[in-house]
């Protein structure tokens, strides 16, 4: 391999005013480690063992906005209390040498009645069976004030010593549910045609970007496509990508799925419905996953670079830097991703399974990662911790 090329991958890289030590970002995969809302010794030291081998930043996974945008008990919410243990988070990515990010978003109509103690909103009424809930459609008021949280969030973020956010628009979340023609079926300014669709999401950039200064890094996880044909399309994600990066993102990453149609859609491989039936806490949600798992849940296969298509026509379409995920696992892809003009590599699941995985990259140790893309980490995300269920060592 030339060695020049592969040289970059362990060359600084800027996002706004950010300068990264390499080429490779942790990717925000749920952790599980947040229980009651909190910040544990769990999570920071999950994201300290990342960053001691050799992620340039690490991502602290699905930190809501508000309460009301929780779909488990063990996820972060941001607010005033919990700002001491991310600053000890933060320190610890520090002294390895990282970055921190934090991914900032809201589920709609995913949340949980239960954990939010009310009915859960969406862009438009919407009944979701996982979670057996009906949620009700925002109100002008509501979007005013989710788009408040979002940028408070982002101050507190930064005062908790991030240095960068993540807004997540992808995936079917909040953001995700006002671009979705499936999603979202309003009559208002804010749904119909596109610039309808796109106004709350572009709104919240707008308004982060305002509040935290020009130089900022704000990274924006989108969709390329929603993985069904009444969802958004590729044809939509480009001018999605454009329109935020008008608004004022620092930097785009095309992701794809839909967490209530089309979970594994970027979780390429295995489905671990055993796994997951064993490590629900609720008896009726055994009962459905064991009976109707496979049936209500796609399994799509894996290929190596499976987005890069759709993540390839938004990078030619921006100015600002577009970060890869999907399916780089081997040195020679992401060489190659590299090569091609993509700024940095998100990574997730090789990181799940080697926690060093650039540092032995980087040393020849290995070309490529063991991941066997059995997904069973992702059931282990809601039995105490996300984790390489075939590399224990790793935990």
């Amino acid at each position: 391999m030339n060695k020049r090329a592969l040289d970059k991958l362990f060359q600084e890289g800027r996002i706004a005013d950010l300068s990264l030590r390499n080429k490779f970002i942790r990717a925000g995969c749920f952790e599980g480690m947040s229980q009651d809302g909190q910040v544990t010794d769990a999570l920071i030291e999950h994201h300290r063992r990342l960053a001691a081998g050799g992620v340039a930043m690490t991502t602290v996974a699905y930190c809501s906005v508000s309460h009301d945008g929780r779909a488990f008990d063990h996820e972060l919410w941001m607010r005033p209390e919990i700002l001491p243990g991310l600053q000890r988070l933060t320190r610890a990515i520090h002294d390895e040498g990282a970055a921190a990010s934090i991914q900032l978003g809201h589920c709609g109509y995913f949340a949980n009645k239960k954990v939010i103690g009310k009915r859960p909103l969406g862009a438009s009424p919407k009944y979701n069976l996982f979670q057996q809930a009906y949620c009700r459609e925002m109100t002008p008021e509501d979007i005013k004030e989710k788009t408040d949280d979002f940028v408070s969030a982002a101050v507190m973020a930064r005062e908790a010593g991030f240095d960068a956010i993540e807004i997540h628009a992808g995936h079917g979340y909040l953001l995700s549910q006002f671009l979705s023609p499936y999603t979202n079926k309003r009559q208002d300014d804010f749904g119909g045609n596109f610039e309808n669709r796109i106004s709350f999401p572009s709104s919240v950039v707008h308004n982060c970007r305002k509040a935290l200064g020009d130089g900022f890094p704000i990274l924006i996880k989108m969709n390329i496509e929603d993985g069904f044909p009444s969802g958004l399309i590729q044809e939509d994600s480009v001018k999605v990508a454009m329109a935020f990066e008008e608004a004022g993102a620092s930097a785009i990453i095309p992701s794809a799925g839909f967490t209530s149609k089309t979970p594994f859609y970027m979780l390429r491989g295995n489905l671990p419905v055993k796994e997951m039936v064993r490590n629900q806490k609720s008896l009726i949600r055994k009962i459905g996953l064991a009976l109707f798992g496979r049936f209500m849940v796609q399994e799509y296969s894996f290929d190596p670079l499976f987005l890069l298509e759709g993540a390839r026509q938004i990078k030619n379409a921006v100015n600002i830097p577009v970060i890869y995920i999907g399916g780089a696992r081997k040195r020679r892809e992401i060489v190659a991703l590299i090569e091609e003009g993509f700024a940095f590599i998100q990574l997730g699941r090789p990181t799940i399974h080697n926690p060093d995985f650039v540092n032995d990259l980087q040393s020849g140790k290995i070309i490529a990662s063991d991941c066997d893309h059995c997904n069973r980490c992702v059931a282990a995300m809601d039995a105490g911790g996300v984790y390489c269920v075939t590399n224990a060592e790793g935990r």
